[in-house]
């Protein structure tokens, strides 16, 4: 199928929240990580969400050349080739922004969208985030406002994060502290800025102790209940059954129950990074490791060009994340929910 126009992506972000499911963003930087992507959601029949970073995206453009937008531009061009092959709907999305890269990064990535649409063509992505995470609320929210207004127009959807989620992701470092959970009053707030789609469709990553980075199960304290507080109360004042599309940030080390709970509270996607991250470099360490007399060239030997060819490990590579991917479509209860 081909990349989610926005009718689709609307489609799949209401069929999430009606149906008690979310959708996994997986973070990709490679054609390869783009492939696992697309094969695990595939495998699991579940639509999705693929996303870059600040930080894959220059990787995308070369190491050498860093630039964001190239990069990005670069990866959607091939996405919008290779999935029509696949027999699942991928929405394209643009992972953390901070205010410093806002234009370097997501406004001329809307301009290019703004063209095409203009042009009759669909946006290059189809949704956007920015991270106001760092600036006051009042700040954030109005530059989220002005996004807003932008993104509508391109048929985008805008994502934003009222709340810091802590750790560190692509040199964007959080505090562990009380921020690390969302106020009712940051909501009503949000929604007395932004509405609650009149102006334009946005999601919501309100944070309930989420955190960046690697932790077991059971050591990030996460409190979903939240979410179901502030749904509650937004909902009663505006007269709107769980007025927020919410986004989980910052899962790596949840426990399924929490993820669970916080699908049921109205979260749509969760974002995968760090888990897919080991799921595809795992099985090239194994593969070196088996084979190192193969990939190396010991004691003035020639080594074994069918062990050091990096499709030999890529596919292990791919194979690796794709199972994590499959397993948070899982998680999220969004295996065989793709649109026919």
């Amino acid at each position: 199928m081909p990349i989610a126009s926005p009718e689709v992506y609307a489609e799949m972000l209401d069929r999430a929240k009606a149906g008690a499911f979310a959708y996994p963003a997986i973070n990709v930087s490679s054609s390869q990580t783009l492939h696992a992507a697309l094969q695990g959601f595939a495998e699991a029949e579940s639509d999705g969400i693929i996303q870059v970073s600040t930080g894959g995206a220059e990787y995308l453009s070369g190491p050498t050349i860093k630039d964001m937008v190239t990069g990005s531009v670069a990866f959607a061009a091939f996405a919008h080739e290779v999935a029509k092959k696949y027999s699942v709907n991928v929405a394209l999305h643009t992972d953390h922004c901070p205010k410093n890269k806002l234009d370097g990064f997501v406004r001329p990535l809307l301009a290019i969208s703004a063209e095409r649409v203009a042009r009759g063509e669909n946006p290059l992505f189809q949704s956007h985030m920015w991270d106001g995470s760092a600036v006051p609320l009042d700040e954030n929210l109005q530059i989220a406002e002005e996004l807003l207004a932008l993104t509508h127009a391109a048929k985008i959807v805008l994502e934003i994060e009222v709340g810091v989620v802590g750790g560190e992701e692509d040199g964007v470092v959080g505090a562990i502290d009380e921020k690390l959970y969302s106020t009712v009053e940051d909501a009503l707030a949000t929604a007395a800025a932004l509405g609650l789609g009149e102006k334009g469709r946005y999601m919501t990553a309100l944070t309930f102790g989420n955190v960046h980075g690697v932790y077991k199960p059971g050591n990030v304290k996460l409190r979903p209940e939240i979410l179901k507080e502030i749904q509650e109360q937004v909902g009663a004042k505006y007269g709107k059954e769980k007025p927020f599309d919410l986004v989980f940030h910052g899962g790596s080390g949840s426990l399924l129950s929490e993820i669970r709970d916080a699908v049921d509270y109205g979260v749509v996607k969760m974002n995968v990074d760090t888990d897919t991250q080991y799921a595809f470099t795992r099985p090239v360490a194994d593969h070196m490791l088996r084979n190192y007399d193969g990939v190396l060239k010991v004691d003035g030997e020639v080594g074994n060009k069918k062990a050091y060819d990096p499709r030999a490990w890529g596919k292990a590579a791919e194979a690796g994340m794709a199972a994590r991917v499959a397993q948070a479509c899982q998680d999220l209860r969004s295996t065989g929910t793709k649109i026919k």
